[in-house]
């Protein structure tokens, strides 16, 4: 469709509003975990219900979450859900995924001000939630108003679809649910997720996968009570002994994790996403600085960058035994215990993976001693794009217009619920954000990049006609 308009002016013409809109939004503290903040959080998705209604969307519903059935009392925070039909019954639909929530904001006292008092200084805003999620959410709805005005058009190209959970800072206990009773509302060709970061402002890039994660306690008991090591060591075994063995055999001698079948569903990274990650202007110096760390480590055959996006890591956490205080106590422990980690990529499932842990554990206990495995829950699985596929090309040529560069490709260390999205709505995830690990993300005076978020509508403005162009008509995203 022909522009009638340009984008970039439109936008830069509406800063000023964008930004007023931010702020008003950001002055709501909207902390899900704080059961004293739920009012708040409310508060925000009704802001939010009526930002989208103002916007020209003209189905903006507010979804509560955790009831039992429909006529349940929720006891979860509610999530907003939009729509906007496209004017061609053909076009494809595209699911728009963000949070409203925010992280608390405890050490306050760390602030350079309050942090649901919104602050513009040098460009950026500070304040809690301007990164994660609520300003990366915010930039759809100057993007959208921005693809109208310049086609002429009354509707978006393609029919988009908004939903913004209450409970994302909160391990989203009800999102799953959401989904599943709502399947057919929110189903999709595409899901786009603006909740993650780009590598800096300087090297636009789009997150092409995110890993999992599953987490555990392993107690492993001996004697009944603490034994006199002068009548007992070295004649029963010892937890400790024990247990310490176990976790250095978590790691060969080439660094990967020696659990017998971890990586028997592991997807390898193909050669041409290596090439890009390698393009990435990385200073493993600087990043060590940053770490307060001498030297990098982990699997060999894999570069820093590699080992924290695309390979699974297995990292003990804490471990503890026996007599710890100050002085001797000569004994044998009667337990030992150790917190462990597991992050994931495409396509290790956290379910196999703990079962392959608790024969390892299993399999690894001399005669004399036995252990528990208790994991936190069932897990977070990974995700991937295909950067292959039709719809992240569609995305890195949106974004390559707005800031006027190549973009490259990245994946995150850690997740959340975007495996599951994918899953029960059977679509591929595409990733468009610019937040920065500069914005401190969950740390004290959370900030934002207004010129990039500002980038980031415009990007969006482009993506929906490049969406239309490229995806088939009720179906997913086609491959090159």
């Amino acid at each position: 469709m022909p522009l009638t308009e340009d984008v970039r002016a439109y936008i830069e013409r509406h800063r000023g509003e964008f930004v007023a809109g931010l702020k008003e939004w950001l002055a709501v503290p909207s902390i899900s975990a704080d059961p004293a903040r739920a009012d708040d959080v409310r508060r925000s998705a009704e802001w939010l219900a009526a930002h989208l209604t103002a916007t020209g969307f003209p189905t903006v519903e507010i979804w509560p979450t955790g009831g039992a059935s429909p006529g349940a009392q929720a006891s979860g925070a509610p999530a907003v859900f939009a729509e906007w039909p496209a004017a061609d019954p053909d076009a494809p639909t595209v699911l728009v995924y963000g949070h409203h929530d925010v992280q608390p904001v405890d050490p306050v006292e760390l602030w350079d001000g309050d942090p649901f008092t919104p602050v513009e200084r040098d460009g950026r805003i500070r304040a809690r939630g301007a990164s994660d999620d609520k300003g990366q959410v915010l930039f759809h709805t100057l993007g959208l108003r921005a693809n109208l005005a310049a086609s002429g058009a009354a509707a978006p190209p393609v029919t988009l679809r908004l939903l913004v959970e209450g409970e994302e800072e909160s391990g989203s206990p009800n999102f799953g649910a959401l989904l599943r009773t709502h399947r057919d509302r929110l189903a999709c060709d595409v899901v786009v997720i603006s909740d993650t970061t780009m590598w800096s402002a300087d090297t636009p890039s789009m997150c092409v996968g995110m890993r999992g994660l599953t987490d555990c306690q392993i107690d492993v008991h001996g004697p009944e009570a603490d034994l006199h090591s002068g009548s007992f060591g070295g004649a029963v075994p010892n937890p400790a002994h024990a247990l310490a063995a176990l976790l250095a055999g978590l790691h060969d001698s080439d660094g990967r994790v020696a659990v017998p079948g971890f990586y028997d569903d592991v997807v390898e990274v193909s050669s041409a996403e290596r090439a890009l990650i390698a393009k990435l202007p990385f200073d493993e110096a600087a990043w060590l600085r940053t770490a307060g760390s001498t030297a990098a480590a982990g699997e060999a055959g894999y570069s820093t960058l590699e080992r924290v996006w695309v390979r699974p890591t297995a990292e003990v956490n804490g471990m503890w035994s026996g007599h710890t205080g100050a002085g001797p106590k000569t004994i044998v422990p009667r337990s030992a215990h150790a917190k462990v980690s597991f992050r994931l990529v495409p396509d290790q499932e956290p379910a196999r993976v703990q079962a392959l842990v608790r024969e390892y554990v299993a399999g690894a206990l001399p005669p004399g001693l036995r252990a528990t495995v208790t994991f936190a829950g069932p897990g977070v699985r990974p995700c991937a794009s295909d950067i292959g596929s039709a719809a992240v090309r569609a995305a890195r040529d949106a974004m390559r217009r707005a800031f006027g560069t190549e973009v490259l490709f990245t994946r995150e260390g850690g997740s959340g619920p975007e495996a599951e999205i994918a899953d029960v709505l059977g679509a591929p995830l595409v990733f468009l954000a610019v937040g920065l690990d500069e914005d401190r993300i969950h740390a004290p005076n959370e900030s934002v990049d207004v010129a990039l978020l500002l980038k980031g509508a415009e990007s969006a403005a482009h993506l929906w006609n490049e969406l239309a162009a490229v995806l088939r008509p009720g179906g997913a995203a086609g491959s090159p």
